[in-house]
């Protein structure tokens, strides 16, 4: 009896222990400050989660609001959420013992030459029979450990990678709305330039009527005009493409992505630009990033399953009891008489497998080293994209700026250009080239506005974004 006690007390202190490397976070060189100082605000963090109402647009805001809500792929991520949470309810259950219940009922009839009658041979008779039975895995090696910490960081991973998705599908909701507001606003120049030219193409053939024009004139502007009837469709169709990526990434259904889209009168120079970003060290970019936190976390599943894989090479110990009533009939079951039980403990272990459990091991040591190599990528493709969203950030600007500042110049060259073909200072064809200088640098300006906003965007996903940090611990049962 004392040395059944000490065995199932031993039993107990190793189960303690667990087999396998224990997680290190690895260490990362990384910049003490960004190559470039930008204006950062002091604000708390918590005022950058919903960073895309920084851009004053209530269309842009009902639009990313309803992506979040509907869009498919974050529904997805979020049923893979459930995924990972069940896995981790089952490493948690596997903790503890199994408790069953069993009923059996037979009838059954010994031959009277291999048992006597007095025996009940050569009669049928009945038994029944009730239990209930205990089962419990000692977990000698930490298997079940390193199996419950493996699920919660593939649910933590989970959690991460929402959070990466819904960052990512708030940036790509933000883009393609003002790549959309800058291909609308092209063609409505486009728009406005063919109705130029029309009325330029009846002035001239008013002038020829009179014997102020020549044909000459006439014939370069019905080219002009027909140059511009067909920039028309290119502009018009990349309207469409962009309307209808709008419209899968909000989650609008196929009745509704038919209709059109409207955002009122408002145009791309008037949405807000904000003027600061949040203020993020290098350090800290690793923990804002949840495509990094996501990576991390599944470095650690991924060394976790390399002790499952090495406790899996040494013998398990199972404890079962049984305790139980049997009786020939039902009158007597649950009587003193039929009472039964058993206590028990099973070993079992590999002795040949012919390397199967190696090679497992080998597997899971493989694949965390993957997993090392991808956070590795992970982090190199964060600083990367910070690095060209601050490129970006900081030129579109003076990019913005320096092509105002040729419109508004090309522009002062047309009026002149009017002015002096009027007078016969000129020839036409110095007109129409003005005129086609300023529709190129229009809409060259709504690109570089649109490309301006983008590269807010870019940074404020390039920075972390803002995102509320998930916690696992609400979905870890202690049992």
């Amino acid at each position: 009896m004392h040395k059944s006690i000490i065995a199932a007390t031993l039993a107990i202190l190793l189960s303690g222990c667990a087999m396998g490397p224990d997680y290190q976070a690895q260490e990362m060189e990384l910049p003490e400050h960004w190559p470039e100082q930008l204006e950062q605000s002091s604000e708390q963090q918590q005022s950058w989660q919903q960073w895309w109402t920084r851009f004053e647009d209530p269309a842009l805001t009902a639009l990313v609001e309803r992506a979040l809500d509907d869009n498919l792929e974050l529904q997805l991520q979020l049923q893979r959420i459930e995924q990972a949470r069940a896995q981790l309810g089952l490493s948690n259950a596997n903790r503890w013992p199994s408790l069953s219940a069993q009923a059996d009922a037979t009838r059954e009839q010994q031959p009277a030459g291999i048992f006597p009658p007095e025996l009940g041979g050569g009669a049928p008779r009945n038994q029944f029979a009730v239990s209930g039975v205990l089962s419990y895995e000692l977990d000698l090696w930490g298997r079940v450990a390193r199996q419950r910490e493996s699920a919660i960081a593939q649910l933590e991973g989970s959690l991460y990678g929402t959070e990466a998705v819904r960052l990512n599908l708030v940036t790509e909701v933000v883009t393609t709305y003002f790549n959309l507001r800058a291909a609308e606003q092209q063609y409505a120049t486009g728009l406005d330039t063919l109705e130029s030219r029309r009325e330029t193409l009846q002035l001239e053939e008013y002038r020829d009527a009179s014997g102020a024009s020549d044909p000459l004139s006439i014939r370069q502007a019905r080219a002009e005009l027909a140059g511009t009837q067909a920039l028309l469709p290119e502009l018009r169709q990349q309207v469409h493409t962009l309307q209808s990526a709008l419209a899968m990434l909000v989650g609008y259904s196929a009745e509704e992505l038919l209709l059109e889209m409207d955002f009122g009168d408002s145009r791309l120079a008037d949405i807000q630009l904000p003027d600061d970003v949040p203020a993020v060290m290098p350090s800290e970019l690793l923990q804002r990033r949840p495509d990094v936190r996501a990576a991390e976390s599944s470095m650690i599943a991924a060394n976790a399953q390399v002790g499952v894989a090495m406790a899996e090479r040494w013998p398990s110990l199972n404890l079962n009891a049984m305790i139980g009533t049997a009786a020939l009939d039902t009158s007597d079951l649950f009587t003193s008489s039929s009472e039964t039980w058993s206590l028990g403990a099973g070993l079992a272990g590999p002795i040949f497998d012919f390397g199967r459990r190696r090679a497992n091991v080998e597997s899971a040591e493989a694949q965390s080293a993957q997993a090392q190599i991808e956070y590795q990528m992970a982090v190199t493709s964060a600083f990367r994209d910070v690095r060209d969203a601050l490129t970006l950030y900081q030129n579109s600007e003076q990019r913005v700026a320096a092509i105002r500042r040729q419109t508004d110049a090309i522009r002062e060259t047309v009026e002149m250009a009017e002015i002096q073909y009027e007078l016969g200072a000129i020839g036409f064809y110095e007109l129409l080239n003005a005129r086609r200088e300023l529709m190129n640098a229009e809409m060259n300006l709504s690109d570089a506005v649109s490309d301006r906003l983008i590269a807010s965007a870019s940074l404020f996903k390039a920075m972390g974004g803002g995102w509320n940090e998930p916690d696992a611990d609400e979905y870890v049962s202690e049992g």
